[in-house]
This record gives structure tokens, sequence and C-alpha cells, in this order.
């Protein structure tokens, strides 16, 4: 007796399809095996991005990001070995940021400010790290990133709609939410850095209603960027919106978007833009209405000044991690990325952190010149491309060596490069038979279809 010979076929979402001889196909009882881990990295996303516990009560008392973030390399830990990713694939962005975490901690050990603090702080901020690798191994299709963007950018939003409503009376929107939102210039960073994702997700949106829902998102998150007064997010709007607006507008030619930016920026200046316009004023040491503002500029250029000093006497391994503050005399943190890292990593970890985003535009780089990218695809490329170069500008203005959103970009390149890479790489599944007209066809030559004229 003739037995049937079946193929097996591996479907996008992770199921496994059994196609057989003659074209047909049924689903097999295999599932996903980092489905589990995948919804705790999820979870983990939402915490760190949403941060419930500062808005919701009671979940304060609950350590969820350590939580969750346990319990997805647990379920990576049950599925090792059947996973369509493997450490071996770990690209080299990873090798260098653990590199990077490493150095860190050692130089904890040499502080020359606080031991303690400097081990302490690199340990928690060694949590990148972990959460990097598990969105490389976890995030295997298009779809999952798209998912993992998605929780990003609707929790920034969230924050931004509930920093508005707790916090209109307070003077830019200081310490209405915690955590990495707590500080105006950090809040208008992270709206900066989300805001080309929500875009994306406009212009990919199938119909009006989430299209209106996106853009009412977009101007809850533009208007937030305007209620912090922070200058540093201003020029990285300007800068980083510009590029989306080419990329999405001039490139992808969607000329209306330049036309509607412009008309609502107008709007948004106008309605809530007085605070911005008078710390931008402060700058000339003339305004009487935010002298504040003309004080922050000169402590800035006071603390770069002492952060080049502390990369002059502590080069190697600086002055441990978040120890600028006490270095500076005035309990300040220097507003400059790059000099936040070289004088509290030292120089070699300046190296490997401008190496690491280098690999990102990298990725991107190779994603731009691949060809045939669905349109999806390339929405999503210009965002990424967007995004990073928001950080790129905005770290020139602010303290944000530590923020894990421009780390979570550059996972996103190299997941949506490897995911690419897998697809060229896979077999191309044959097309089903066309169905015989007549059953007399099958069986006049041995089930091959097309061999003989049919019989009517």
């Amino acid at each position: 007796m003739k037995t049937r010979e079946d193929s097996v076929v591996i479907g996008d979402n992770g199921t496994v399809s059994a196609a057989d001889i003659m074209g047909r196909r049924k689903i097999a009882s295999a599932v996903d095996p980092t489905k589990t881990a995948f919804f705790w990295l999820s979870s983990f996303f939402v915490v760190y991005c949403a941060r419930p516990e500062d808005w919701v009560p009671g979940l304060k008392y609950f350590p969820l990001a350590k939580i969750t973030a346990i319990l997805a390399m647990w379920g990576l830990f049950q599925s090792t070995g059947r996973t369509k990713r493997t450490f071996k694939d770990v690209p080299k962005e990873a090798k260098l940021l653990f590199v990077l975490v490493s150095f860190l901690f050692v130089g904890g050990f040499f502080s020359p400010i606080w031991r303690g603090g400097a081990v302490s702080h690199s340990i928690d901020f060694s949590k990148v790290f972990v959460a990097w690798v598990l969105t490389f191994l976890l995030v295997t299709t298009f779809s999952r990133l798209r998912h993992i963007i998605y929780i990003q950018t609707a929790s920034v939003m969230v924050i931004c709609a509930v920093s508005i409503i707790k916090g209109h009376s307070q003077p830019r929107l200081e310490g209405v939410i915690g955590g990495i939102y707590s500080n105006p210039n950090d809040l208008a960073f992270a709206v900066v850095l989300t805001l080309p994702f929500a875009l994306a997700f406009m212009l990919t949106a199938k119909n009006t209603f989430i299209k209106s829902l996106w853009l009412f998102g977009m101007l809850i998150m533009a208007s937030t960027i305007f209620l912090t007064a922070s200058r540093a997010g201003f020029i990285d709007l300007v800068i980083s919106g510009s590029f989306a607006l080419y990329y999405f507008g001039i490139k992808g030619k969607r000329f209306y978007l330049i036309v509607a930016t412009g008309v609502l920026g107008v709007l948004i200046m106008l309605t809530v833009g007085g605070k911005l316009y008078d710390r931008f004023s402060a700058l000339s040491g003339d305004s009487s209405t935010d002298q504040s503002a003309y004080g922050s500029y000169e402590d800035r250029k006071y603390l770069m000044e002492r952060a080049l000093e502390g990369i002059e006497n502590y080069p190697i391994f600086g002055i441990g991690v978040n120890n600028f503050m006490t270095y500076s005399l005035i309990w300040h943190e220097v507003h400059m990325t790059y000099l936040q890292i070289c004088v509290e990593g030292g120089i070699p970890a300046l190296f490997l952190y401008l190496w690491f985003f280098g690999r990102g535009f990298g990725n991107l780089r190779i994603l731009r010149k691949t060809k045939n990218l669905d349109q999806h695809t390339v929405l999503f490329v210009g965002a990424l491309q967007s995004s990073l170069i928001g950080f790129v500008v905005g770290a020139l203005f602010a303290p944000e060596a530590y923020q894990f959103f421009p780390f979570f970009a550059v996972a996103f390149t190299a997941t949506l490069l490897q995911t690419v890479k897998e697809r060229e790489q896979e077999p191309s599944v044959v097309p089903p038979a066309p169905k015989p007209r007549h059953f007399l066809e099958v069986y006049a030559h041995y089930g091959r279809t097309g061999a003989v004229t049919p019989v009517r």
C-alpha cells in the first residue's frame, strides 16, 4: 500500500503546517515555543515604557520590571533548542553592548568619587543588555516587531496624556511621572524618539478612524513637548521631524504631510508654546519672564567645562556611573550625552558607545539598499532612521547616556535586518496544483493533472 508523502511548512506566526503532494495544507499541533517568553517580553516593555506603577495605585510596591524580565528569560530558557534564533546569531552590536556594560562595571571599582554607587548603577544599567538580547532572540517576525514598537509608542502617548491631565498646573510638567519621565527634558526626549513610530503607524493604518486616533495621539505628544518648555527637546523635534518629513513626505511623495505639519505646528505653538518662547528669549539674559532659563544656560556651560576637566583627570575608567552630579559640586548632570558617558565611563566607554550606535545606522543602511521590501517595512525603516537621528542630535543637549529607548531602537534595526535575511533564505513554497476539472484527469495518469485530455 502506498503511503502519502507530506511536507512541512512553517508559517510567519510560528505555527507549523503540513502540506501533502496535492498541495493541500493542514495545521499541525506544534506551536511557537517562544510564545510565552514573547508575552513576558511584551509585558516588560509595557512596564518600562508606560510606568504604570507611577500612576496606577498599588503597583509601586511590586518590582514589575524585574518580574517580567525574569519571566521572559525563564520562558526563553524553557524553549532552548527549539527557537528560530540562538545566541550564535546575536550580532556584533550585542557584543559591543556587553563589553560596554562590563567596562562600566569594572570601572566602578576604580571610581574616585563613590565606588559603591558606581557599581550599583552599572548593575542597574546592565538590564538594558538583557532586554536587548531578549528582543533580538524573541522578535523573529515583522509582526512581532510592530507589536513591540506599538507598545512603546502607545505607552508614550498614554504618558503624555496622563502628564497633561495630572500636571496641567505643574510648571513644565516636572515630576508628574517618575522614572525616565520625571525630568521635563527627559520626557521631551522620549517623546521625540517615539514620534516617528506614531507617524509610521498612522500611515499604515487601514481605515480613517484609526488614522484619526493616531493623529490625535501625535498632537498630544507634540503638545507635551511644548508644555515641557524643553529647548533641547524642541531643537531635537525640529531636526528629527525634518528627516521624518523628508523620508515620509518628500521621498514617499506624501507632500500633504509637510503642509499639515506646518499648519498644526503653528497652532500648537500659538496655543501652548508661550513658556518655551520665554525660555528661548531668556538666553540673551534680557528677558524678565524667565531668569531661571538664563541661569540654566550658564550652568550648562560650567558643567561642560567641569566634565572636560574630569575626562582629563580620569581618562581611562572615568569617575563612575551617575557620579558626575557629585563631582560637579552643584549637583547637576552635564547636559551632553557624549560628555556624560566619557567623564563617567572613560574614553574607552565613549568609543564603545559610539561604535554601538554606529552599528545601528549600518543596519539601516543595509536595509535601505535591500530590494523588494514591502511598503510597511520601508516605512518603519524610515521611522527607525528618524528616531536614531533624533537621538544623535538630542544627545548633544541632554544627559541621556543610560536611557533605554535609543538602545531599543538599535535592537529593532538588528532584529529587522535579521528577519529580512531569514526571509530571503527561506525556500520558496511550491504553489498548490490546480484542482482538476474532472475526476478522470487524475486517475488517467497516476494522480498527475494535465497528462491526458479529460474525458467528457
